[in-house]
């Protein structure tokens, strides 16, 4: 079980449901509540299928690239660092205006919900703890954040619009921290 939670947190800090709140908030301040839920339905479907498809081929990717896994972890790692750097430095998550009918799939399903940030840590935690953990972890964290975009509301009245900023912001750090650690893995991997 310890192995699952190891999984799961840097998934959690990618996927960064509660940074993405604010936006989520904002694409569907004038929407009915139906409107809501099919959106929140279409953001996980889209987000869990792409970041399933690429678990499971990109490792097949990779392989017929030529690319190691001590190249990817540092590659990776540096995307994440670039990530986390650019959320941390900027004031907030970019929005931009988007068809209503195809919001739950772009921007929310890819790239806000799976983006880089979860595509690169799928793939080096499936290297790390195997198929069955990273997708339960993958599964679990799309299913945590749409009940977050469920309580969308609720929990912005509770830690206001700040809070949620801080709460990306510490997000971002720890993305930081867990970007450097790859580059490190890789680099030893290397043999340097």
């Amino acid at each position: 079980m310890g192995n699952f939670w190891l999984c799961f947190v840097p998934l959690f800090v990618a996927v960064d449901p509660l940074g993405i709140l604010p936006i989520f908030i904002g694409f569907t301040a004038d929407m009915e509540k139906a409107e809501v839920r099919r959106v929140i339905f279409y953001t996980m479907v889209t987000a869990t299928a792409v970041a399933l498809v690429f678990l499971y081929a990109g490792t097949a990717v990779l392989r017929v690239l030529g690319i190691t896994v001590a190249d990817f972890m540092v590659a990776g790692g540096v995307v994440l660092l670039v990530l986390s750097v650019s959320d941390l430095a900027s004031p907030h998550k970019e929005r931009r205006f988007v068809d209503p009918q195809s919001l739950g799939a772009v921007p929310l399903g890819v790239p806000l919900v799976t983006g880089p940030a979860v595509l690169t840590t799928s793939i080096l935690l499936l290297r790390e703890y195997g198929w069955v953990l990273t997708t339960s972890a993958l599964v679990a964290n799309m299913a945590l954040a749409a009940a977050v975009f469920a309580l969308a509301r609720p929990i912005i009245r509770l830690i206001g619009r700040t809070g949620a900023r801080i709460i990306s912001k510490i997000a971002a750090l720890l993305l930081a921290a867990i970007a450097v650690m790859l580059i490190r893995r890789g680099i030893v991997q290397w043999g340097l």
